[in-house]
């Protein structure tokens, strides 16, 4: 009886603002009969740091090269700085 644990990336969505959603699941399978699946989201800013980009999983990365562009950045921090006035 083995128990196996995987995580898939069911879900990326772009917003308009150059954010990107991300829907991890894991999947919790008993000699591949399916047990569980519990669902993380998380979102990545166009502020984030190499760091966190580093983290991302390579089709979120690929995404992230293409969305976040100097202007989407730039027009984010504008945003954020707008946010806190």
């Amino acid at each position: 009886m083995a128990l196996t644990e995987r995580e898939v990336v069911a879900n990326i969505t772009v917003l308009a603002d150059g954010q990107i959603q991300v829907r991890k699941d894991t999947i919790i399978e008993r000699d591949g009969e399916f047990v569980s699946k519990s669902i993380h989201r998380h979102v990545v800013a166009p502020d984030c740091s190499a760091g966190d980009k580093a983290n991302q999983h390579a089709n979120v990365q690929a995404i992230m090269d293409t969305v976040h562009t100097p202007q989407v950045k730039s027009d984010y921090e504008a945003w954020k700085l707008a946010q806190e006035a």
